[in-house]
């Protein structure tokens, strides 16, 4: 039976073969004929009607030539499988393709291998070949199917068994020094890195490989316990350069749209805003995810999020407890693999705004008040904190932490925090363990670590946070549930500054006013919290970045208010991101900013020249304009800020850094509406407006900081600056 059916392919690959001689014959005299003035054909043509049919004919005659004896002298113990296995791995990937063209071979082959094991027994030695030649080929249909099938969750490995993909994302690779973007698909039993090739002359997607490691010969921890090599950071002034490119290029697409002048500049503008939107998903993530193959290489992979790196260790360490075998596949059941992807892919497109669908949300602008209150269902007591995350412009940053609650298995925190959202859709939660051991270290990152508890996630639906009231909820996590409380206030309501007629306290209250009444250059309550910050908040990472407990500055805000005796005393009990948010929210309270409302617009504008020359004069000009009390106040606050980032190696806090969490803090104006000078006919998105303003006052600031010294005139210095006492 097994002679007979080999003898029906004998025959199926002589009349074959003949059809592909017959397309040689002509090939060379039309090659021939190319070349000269007049061709029949010109050479990419030939190459397009006859596309690898010589190679299509030297591997047929291959397969027919060595075939054809073993059929002749056949016996029962005669071996075909590598013959098989031969034709269909087709020497290595490079030709791999070859058979993508004459699919009926492919599916005949398919059929006949079917038969072939049917009739062979499993003890003969030709039935393991016969069977992994079939598996490529069943693969190979798989693949060229990808079109008209719907997508598979799965492909066939050796023994039948089923390799399905559990995850895949897009993700940035650290090689050399330099980041990638990379797909990496998390299989049952391997992990897969792959490239998105480019796009050729109307041809669809395709990945390259370039690496994989069998989940059984996968670590997170290096076999040699080397220290991970240093992720190069990419500056902050440049992700934020980026994010204002991202908000004029969105601005622009919507004035396109509205005016509707037609496709070309549309896609212009499209395609700018992809390259941005790309060159900020490389360039923003700086968490490091290594993963080491046991016999070979290690890897790095750079994530925004301690949420999505514990999600990807656990379903790593989750399936690994079912692997236990090594592997390494061929060239061609990798290219196969690789191939595979673009069907079994879960996620389609790169995370640009530019893939997302017209109406899809653009997610919320504003501030979001989060109250984290308590945790239950711990089995035992432990140290507990959490974090606070949020997504913005597609990848997610840390925004928030709550005080550590020392050994217990019900926390209360009961702490509220302000969080700024920029397009955010989503809120997630951390809750860890906090470690106190010097001496425990995280191996897998080189730093020291608290375990992560549980986490979860909640998504932030406009609908739902459009009232005023506190909205309750409940986040599950790995059987530990947290309760919050959210509140929402857009940007259009929270930026504003209120007028005040308040006489008494000093919130909200002139700066004029509380100084004329303290006697003083410099109010009290910008003293004492600058000096308790220098005191004891210089080397705190992220200092006036992370958002303090809402509680501790609401205590402190009454107490400066009420011109309590006792404020020092409990500055010095209090966490010091409290006594920075409290700084903070003196200035924001402000009825008129520190640059004043006459003089905002005056600043944007001398901040864009070009000129340097010019530029100094104007913005120096216009600072030294500032009333007396602004003036001083300000200096005092630059000399600090300047003493923070001299401390930047430990408090993470550049100048640039500081210039955009006080920028709009000193400069955003009390009227409702942008002194930005933008053109009238071509209105821009809330979001984007805001943005690009934004950016202005960070550049004034930034200015400001930039400069060694302050050159007053001799005058203005020694009445100002040495004359005072603040």
């Amino acid at each position: 039976m097994r002679k007979w059916v080999l003898s029906g392919i004998l025959a199926s690959e002589e009349t074959y073969l003949s059809h592909l001689e017959a397309l040689l014959l002509p090939m060379k005299p039309l090659k021939a004929a190319a070349t000269t003035s007049q061709p029949v054909l010109t050479i990419p043509q030939i190459e397009t009607i006859f596309f690898k049919v010589p190679e299509l004919y030297e591997i047929h005659k291959e397969f027919y030539d060595g075939l054809l004896p073993r059929v002749q002298q056949w016996n029962h113990h005669q071996r075909v499988g590598d013959l098989f296995q031969k034709l269909v791995r087709t020497h290595g990937t490079g030709e791999s393709a070859l058979l993508y063209k004459p699919v009926d071979r492919v599916t005949r082959n398919t059929l006949v291998l079917h038969d072939l094991l049917k009739h062979t027994p499993c003890s003969h030695p030709d039935y393991p070949l016969l069977q992994d030649a079939l598996r490529i080929s069943q693969n190979f249909l798989s693949s060229i199917n990808e079109e008209i099938t719907p997508r598979r969750q799965s492909m066939t490995v050796k023994k039948g068994e089923n390799r399905q993909l559990l995850k895949d994302r897009f993700m940035v690779e650290l090689v050399e020094g330099a980041r990638k973007l990379r797909h990496v698909f998390l299989f049952t039993d391997l992990l897969l890195c792959a490239k998105l090739k480019k796009q050729m002359g109307g041809k669809s997607q395709q990945y390259d490989c370039k690496w994989y490691i069998p989940l059984s010969d996968l670590t997170f921890q290096a076999a040699d316990e080397s220290d991970p090599p240093p992720i190069p950071h990419v500056p902050d002034e440049e992700i934020d350069a980026l994010k204002v490119k991202i908000s004029q290029i969105r601005a622009e697409i919507q004035r396109e749209k509205r005016a509707n002048k037609g496709a070309k500049a549309l896609e212009r503008l499209r395609k700018k805003l992809s390259e941005q939107e790309s060159l900020l998903l490389l360039a923003s993530p700086n968490m490091g995810l290594r993963v080491h193959n046991r016999n070979g290489k290690s890897y790095m992979f750079l994530i925004s999020s301690d949420y999505e790196r514990a999600e990807w260790r656990e379903v790593i360490r989750e399936q690994q407890k079912k692997c236990f075998k090594s592997f390494s596949l061929t060239s061609v059941e990798l290219q196969m693999l690789t191939n595979s992807c673009m069907k079994l892919q879960t996620v389609h497109h790169i995370p640009l705004s530019i893939n997302k669908e017209d109406e899809e949300s653009p997610g919320l602008y504003g501030f979001l008040n989060v109250i984290v209150h308590s945790a239950s269902g711990l089995k035992q007591s432990l140290n507990l904190y959490c974090t606070l995350e949020v997504d913005s412009f597609g990848y997610f940053v840390n925004k928030a932490k709550t005080r550590v609650y020392r050994y217990t298995t019900e926390p209360n925190w009961n702490e509220e925090f302000e969080i700024e959202l920029e397009g955010s859709q989503t809120l997630r939660l951390l809750c860890y363990e906090k470690c106190y051991s010097k001496t425990r270290l995280n191996k897998e990152d080189g730093e020291s670590t608290d375990r992560i508890m549980g986490k979860g996630q909640i998504p932030l639906d406009p609908q739902s946070l459009q009232g005023k009231d506190w909205q309750r909820t409940v986040v599950p996590m790995n059987g530990i549930e947290v309760k919050l409380s959210m509140k929402f206030t857009s940007r259009e309501f929270s930026l504003k500054r209120m007028p005040s007629e308040k006489q008494t306290g000093v919130f909200g209250v002139k700066i004029s006013a509380v100084t004329k009444r303290e006697r003083s250059k410099v109010p009290y309550i910008v003293r004492q919290c600058l000096e308790e910050i220098e005191r004891r908040g210089m080397e705190e990472v992220g200092i006036y970045r992370v958002s303090g407990v809402a509680t501790d500055i609401q205590a402190l805000k009454a107490a400066f208010d009420a011109n309590n005796k006792d404020v020092s005393v409990m500055m010095s009990e209090m966490d010091v991101n409290a006594i920075a948010g409290t700084l903070k929210l003196y200035f924001r309270e402000l009825p008129e900013p520190l640059f004043t409302d006459e003089l905002y617009s005056n600043f944007a504008v001398a901040v864009a020249l070009s000129d340097s020359v010019a530029k100094e004069s104007c913005m120096l000009n216009l600072l030294l304009s500032l009333p007396e009390p602004n003036l001083v106040t300000f200096l005092f606050l630059l000399d600090h800020l300047k003493r923070v980032a001299e401390k930047e190696s430990v408090n993470k806090m550049s100048l640039h850094n500081l210039a955009t969490v006080f920028g709009p803090t000193l400069l955003r104006p009390s009227e409702k509406d942008s002194k930005i000078p933008t053109n009238p006919t071509q209105p821009i998105t809330m979001s984007d407006s805001w943005s690009l303003e934004v950016m202005s006052q960070v550049q004034v600031l930034l200015y400001f900081l930039q400069l060694e010294t302050i050159p007053t005139p001799d005058s203005k210095r020694q009445s100002i600056l040495f004359s005072t006492e603040v």
